[in-house]
This record gives structure tokens, sequence and C-alpha cells, in this order.
């Protein structure tokens, strides 16, 4: 990744989208570009309009914390942004090494005995385990029969959620709102790029991603972020229709680099009938241990 090329298009996509009017500035006359100026952003940050033009044009190394805060109130960031442009500058700053030896699940990972037991344990809704590249790497029961299209279209290798997203038109069924999942899916990639620049095998899938689907390439550009917590969403399967569902996220302490997602239905709602009706499925369609896939 081209760290000062991210940091300085993030700062200028951020600015960009703002008016004097929502920071509390006037505004004079009709502006040729969209957004806020250099000055401005600088005014608001509390720096030399000098300074904060020098930061975009050369990146963040150096940038100090209460600077970076400034920055990031002017700009309006939310938590994910803000956590974003302090992941850029730590990587301006040389922590980039320190996050190369971050420990991350090795290729040929499979799930320890432990983990697919309490995958399993989770019997009520899907739970699935990936990677910051979006490796789907380990389910249970019901994560592997939600995600079955997924694992029957991918050739060789774990399923990768964002080749599937933007490269199979598969995709657009299994979504029904495709443009968020899609924004949702760069959004994560564009956030992990950031905590870690120097992931070859995510630099390769990005390269891959923006060469091969225009609609990805549209919404790299955007340098939009998000974290993945918690949320509700909306997938059709092919055996038991759309299932509306609610989901927490969490990164695995245990597994630094993996995040874990379980899924839930409303109680008594259809869906919590088509996931019943999904258990049934899967215990016909599939073996009930194969959940693990290797990386």
């Amino acid at each position: 990744m081209d760290e000062t090329g991210d940091a300085r298009d993030f700062l200028t996509s951020r600015r960009g989208r703002l008016s004097p009017r929502e920071v509390g500035l006037p505004e004079h006359g009709r502006r040729r570009v969209p957004g806020l100026r250099r000055s401005e952003v600088a005014t608001l940050a509390g720096v030399s309009i000098e300074y904060y033009a020098k930061i975009e044009r050369n990146g963040l190394a150096g940038v100090s914390p209460g600077v970076l805060e400034g920055i990031a109130r002017a700009l309006k960031l939310d938590d994910a942004e803000r956590a974003h442009l302090l992941d850029l500058a730590r990587s301006a700053d040389g922590a980039g090494d320190v996050l190369r030896r971050r420990p991350r699940a090795a290729r040929g990972w499979t799930p320890p005995p432990s983990l697919q037991w309490v995958l399993d344990a989770i019997t009520g809704g899907p739970a699935i385990v990936r990677n910051n590249r979006m490796d789907l790497l380990a389910t249970n029961m019901l994560g592997r029969a939600m995600h079955a299209a997924l694992y029957e279209r991918t050739r060789s290798g774990p399923p990768n959620f964002a080749r599937y997203t933007f490269l199979d038109d598969d995709s657009h069924s299994f979504y029904p709102d495709w443009d968020t999942a899609a924004d949702t899916c760069v959004a994560i990639l564009r956030t992990e790029a950031g905590r870690d620049p120097h992931d070859r095998r995510l630099q390769d899938l990005v390269g891959e991603l923006a060469t091969c689907s225009d609609e990805f390439r549209a919404r790299w550009s955007s340098h939009n972020v998000r974290l993945h917590g918690a949320g509700g969403k909306t997938f059709w399967h092919s055996a038991v229709g759309d299932l509306d569902l609610a989901y927490e996220s969490v990164d695995m302490v245990s597994e630094p680099g993996l995040t874990l997602t379980i899924y839930a239905a409303e109680p008594a709602s259809r869906t919590a009938e088509a996931l019943r009706l999904l258990g049934s499925w899967a215990a016909v369609q599939q073996p009930t241990t194969d959940h693990a896939v290797r990386e």
C-alpha cells in the first residue's frame, strides 16, 4: 500500500464531504470543488495552514497525538475513521514493523479442537470465523449451511467473502441488499489495510479485486472504513428463503487477526423457523464434522 498516498486521499476525502455550514463556518460564494478548504480544516484543528498542507502532501509521519485529535475533531471523524487515522499515523512513524510482527493465523491454519467445540456448541444460529482478508476459515453447522453457496463455488482454498461479493454474480442473490453488503466488505478491507499496510496477501487480494471489478475499485477509492461490531443483515438462501439476522462480531484474543461472528434470529420469527429448517437441510446435505477449511 502507498502509505503517504493513502493518508492524503483519506484526509482529502473526509474534508470533501463536509460543508462549512456543517462545521460552523460561514460560506462565502461558490466553490470550485465541494467540501472544506485546507485552510478551514487547519483553523478548526488549531494548526497553521502551512502545516496542515504539509500533512496532506507528505503524510502523517511525526504528527503529534494532539494534532491528530484536532484533525479528527475538525473532520468530524467517527470512531472507525478516527481509529483508521491513528493506524495510518502509527504506520507512518515506523510502527509498521511492529504490526508486521503481530501474530496472525498462518497459511494452512485450521481451528484448534477447542475452538471447533465452541463453534459446534452454538446451535441456535450460524457462527463463523474469518480473517482480515475476509477468508471464511471455520463455522458451526448452521454457518456452513448458510454459506453453502460460497463453499460450492470455491475451487481451492477457503471461501473468500470479498471475491464472492465482487467476482461472482451469485452474490447478488445471496445479499438482497447487495450495495450495502459491498460497501461493508470494502470498508472492512480498507480498515484492515490501515491496521497492517504491509500484509502482502491482503495487498494481493486488493490488487486482484481492483483489477477485476469496477464496483470494487470505485468503493476502494472512497476510503470509507468501519468497525464491524454489531447490527443486522438479510441473506437469501436457496433452501429456506430470506434470513433476517442480528449479529455480533468480536476480535479473537486467542487468535489475533481473526474475528468471530455469531448470528441470531428474533425468537418466534419467520427467520427463526427458517433457521430450524436450515438445520434439518444441513443435516441431510453435508457431513456434520466438516466445518473447517484450510487457508
